[in-house]
């Protein structure tokens, strides 16, 4: 199978190759090329080394990055997997590598900040993977607890329980046969997420002969780990809410050897080092990374205690097994080994197997390490063996929403059920339910937390006319949170008064005394936003007279009637890590008004109280037909391409903005390598890429002609020569282009990447290094051609292709090849011996051509 790069209409790649580490090398360099800048910021951040080139305010994740030890941690887990997925991974980032430099110069961002690359550890990706989901099973919420019990007192500690995710979420549904029109079942969903860009989630298909799979990766990621589609099983997920990381109060003390912290056994050494975190523009900070037998202190006196840390486990092998999954059995049995998130996981597979479960680490301990912070030194803490994933039959539509139900013995605090209570409502109520018809559902509005606002304004007495006519409107209100409607607007305005008048109430859980990157989990506003519902039930805050504050709410939005529709507040606004624009300079923007609201299928999050922007919302959109995978469909927020001004950036934005979908398997086109440069009096020089069949007949002139002598190959028949370019057609490693000048056929060149290459071996690769052979054909000599030539080459390989440095590597008794790159501005490196693809071996002359150099 040939290594190929296709696209479709949207840019989405469809990525092609002959086995599957050839695959995930090319998935590498895909990650690199479309999505440079987000994969090398999410690198630094997992390092703990991003405040170096974004400046103080990355200090505190910097820190906590640090002192979590999530780089150590990632390593650990990496060595711990079988020396398959070792491999797989590895190659996943040698394909990051040697395509960065190209992807680095497409992205403006690294010309804004100054950041320069560095060259990616094989353990990169777990990083990448810890660092995003450290934070999604919500330990911070534990210092919150704990905030409000210390000034409430122990009997509030869930007073401020919203039922509700603060930063991921997702809803999910599978139709078994029985309710679709096809009798075959159709997986579906969408991942809520802060909307970044570019997104979190990249649409791709991976295809070799041991598999054909199309799905959401994360960038920096190798394989589908959250939603795929093999062709004849799908799988998705969601966020189980489930509770799976502690922190610990420490009592710590110095000693002539170190650190210790006292323990259930009494003082026990603790590990101890300092750090230095670079900041952009300001000092360095040097901080203290201490570890407990608990875990790492993540803030002063506090440790953290996780499944990946304790372990050694990330469950990485898990993402290469699912895309040989041929059924749910398969599925099933490949989550079986997943560690981190905990997700509840949904599948279907052609055969009417259908798959309802858990996947992860949780822990078995006392109940008050799930609410709060524990003190480490007593006994009965500690972790005690590891919690039984459970599982359901599928007798019917499942749903999931990150709500109470399957996973409720693993966690606390719930999704509030309104999200998957309707979404059952709608997929139970037809049973010739078709793809075309989940957009349907994908963008209902219906917002059910709306009674408890309603049902408070119901009863109130003594109003102003504009506030009686104003209710009135209210209960008369379908209760859909459309972006045209008014009504929409007025609900959500009472409510954001509501909540900011409650929160008054609540001014001694302000500045709460927590590390920097905590801050968030500690803002009362936040808090009352998402636990409305509860504390307008609750008889825990007798002092406060809710129906009081609801009457001034009503009141003050009546005075201030009418509004505007929803959608001219209620906008879309993407997260980039330099706040830089959606559209790029020229581009005319769209209109990026949003239906839906945090409780609504469509969950398009505000924060009520303080703003009605969204910053938050599906990070993709899915339906999968287990019946015809072609026609299953997708949409992320923005698009393909992570590159701002790409034609690809954010070409599916209107779709997602109106909560459609677009094809997923549709038509594609080979990517194009095809390059032109016009050369001052020398001609037009074309680089394209060679087809063995087609081309047979010139390369076999050329390789066996006598100034080909050191190509080694004038001894191989026709056939054998067929063989060595059709095999280099099927390596995303090894290229082959014919070049002509004016349409004329002028020379063979072949590139290839040194890690992947016996040169590799002699010489110290660098991160983008591209290796050269130039083969110039028969024919007599002309001034100055073959400078003229490598001039264009040049411009090929660094402006083109990105890469920052050419080698070169001739048998040493080629001196002629050897002055000739000297002339054109190589410089000359080291002699090594080469081993061969034949098993011979040669004496190589190194030499190294850059940008600079080659001016």
């Amino acid at each position: 199978m040939n290594a190929r790069v296709f696209r479709d209409t949207y840019g989405v790649p469809h990525l092609q190759a002959g086995d599957p580490l050839a695959l995930v090398y090319l998935q590498g360099v895909n990650a690199a090329r479309d999505r440079a800048w987000q994969i090398e910021l999410e690198r630094r951040r997992y390092l703990g080394t991003s405040a170096a080139f974004l400046g103080a305010e990355a200090v505190g994740w910097d820190v906590f990055a640090r002192q979590a030890r999530l780089a150590d941690t990632a390593q650990r887990c990496f060595e711990s997997l079988d020396d398959e997925t070792r491999e797989w991974v590895t190659a996943y980032v040698e394909g990051v590598n040697h395509a960065l430099p190209g992807g680095a110069m497409r992205a403006p961002e690294f010309a804004e900040t100054g950041l320069t690359l560095q060259e990616w550890e094989p353990w990169t990706p777990l990083g990448i993977w810890l660092a995003v989901h450290i934070l999604f099973a919500g330990f911070p919420s534990k210092l919150w607890r704990t905030h409000v019990a210390e000034h409430l007192g122990d009997a509030s500690l869930e007073l401020f329980s919203s039922e509700g995710p603060h930063g991921a979420g997702s809803n999910g549904w599978l139709i078994p046969g029985s309710h679709t029109a096809s009798g075959q079942a159709i997986v579906a969903g969408d991942p809520h997420r802060y909307i970044e860009s570019p997104g979190v989630y990249q649409q791709i298909r991976l295809t070799c002969p041991e598999y054909d799979v199309l799905g959401l990766a994360v960038p920096g990621i190798p394989g589908l780990a959250h939603f795929g589609h093999t062709g004849s099983v799908a799988w998705a997920i969601t966020n189980a809410m489930a509770d799976y990381q502690d922190l610990y109060a420490e009592q710590l003390r110095r000693t002539e050897s170190g650190v210790e912290a006292l323990g259930p056994d009494g003082w026990q050494p603790a590990s101890a080092h300092t750090e230095v975190v670079e900041v952009a523009d300001a000092p360095a900070l040097e901080i203290e990374v201490i570890e407990t037998d608990r875990g790492p202190i993540i803030q002063d006196g506090i440790s953290l205690r996780y499944p990946p840390r304790v372990t050694g486990r990330l469950g990485f092998q898990v993402m290469a097994r699912l895309l040989r999954a041929t059924s749910v059995g398969d599925v099933d049995a490949a989550f079986d080994e997943w560690v981190e998130p905990v997700n509840v996981v949904l599948a279907a597979d052609t055969s009417g197997g259908l798959l309802h479960r858990t996947a992860g680490v949780v822990p078995q301990r006392r109940h008050e390490n799930r609410l709060r912070v524990v003190p480490a030194w007593e006994a009965g803490y500690e972790w005690d063996g590891w919690h039984d994933m459970p599982r359901a039959e599928v007798d019917g539509p499942a749903v999931m929403a990150n709500a109470r139900g399957l996973a409720t013995p693993l966690g606390v605090e719930f999704a509030a059920p309104h999200r998957v209570d309707r979404i059952r409502e709608l997929v139970e109520a037809r049973r010739d339910w078709t793809l075309d018809d989940m957009p349907t559902i994908h963008r209902d509005t219906y917002v059910g937390s709306a009674g408890s606002v309603l049902d408070l304004l119901t009863g109130l007495e003594d109003l102003s006319s504009p506030a009686v006519a104003l209710r009135t409107e209210l209960l008369a209100w379908d209760r859909h949170m459309d972006a045209t409607s008014t009504t929409a607007s007025s609900y959500a305005a009472i409510r954001k008064a509501l909540v900011s008048r409650l929160t008054d109430h609540f001014t001694m859980l302000e500045n709460a005394d927590v590390a920097e990157i905590f801050t968030p989990w500690m803002d009362p506003l936040t808090h009352v936003s998402y636990a409305l519902e509860n504390l307008l039930a609750t008889d825990l805050i007798p002092h406060v007279n809710v129906e009081w504050l609801a009457r001034e709410a009503l009141e003050e939005v009546a005075a201030n009637s009418p509004r505007p529709p929803w959608g001219e507040t209620h906008q879309l606004t993407p997260l980039h890590a330099l706040r830089g624009p959606v559209f790029a300079p020229g581009e005319e923007p769209y209109d990026l008004s949003l239906s839906g609201d945090h409780h609504c299928v469509m969950s398009t999050s505000s924060l009520p109280g303080l703003t009605d922007v969204c910053i938050r919302a599906s990070a993709a959109r899915y339906a999968w037909d287990v019946a015809d995978r072609s026609a299953s469909r997708w949409v992320v927020p923005l698009g393909a391409s992570g590159v701002l001004g790409d034609p690809h950036h954010h070409d599916q934005l209107p779709s997602w903005l109106r909560g459609s979908l677009v094809p997923a398997d549709g038509a594609v086109v080979r990517e194009d390598r095809t390059y032109s440069v016009a050369v001052d009096g020398f001609g037009t020089v074309r680089i394209e890429e060679a087809d063995p069949a087609r081309d047979l007949d010139l390369i076999h002139a050329w390789v066996t002609a006598e100034r080909a002598a050191f190509w080694g190959m004038g001894a191989l028949s026709r056939e054998e020569i067929a063989a060595t370019y059709e095999f280099l057609d099927s390596v995303p490693t090894h290229h082959v282009y014919v070049v002509r000048l004016d349409d004329v056929p002028v020379a063979l060149l072949q590139t290839y990447d040194p890690q992947a290459d016996p040169a590799g071996a002699a010489y110290d690769v660098a991160a983008g290094d591209l290796g050269v052979h130039l083969l110039i054909a028969p024919g007599p000599a002309r001034a100055g051609f073959t400078g003229h030539l490598i001039g264009a080459l040049g411009q090929f390989a660094f402006g083109h292709l990105g890469h920052p440095r050419i080698v070169v590597e001739p048998d040493v008794r080629n001196t002629r090849a050897i002055e000739r790159f000297r002339r054109s501005g190589f410089v000359l490196g080291p002699e090594a011996k080469i081993v061969q693809a034949d098993g011979s071996t040669k004496t190589a002359q190194f030499a190294f051509l850059t940008p600079q150099l080659g001016d």
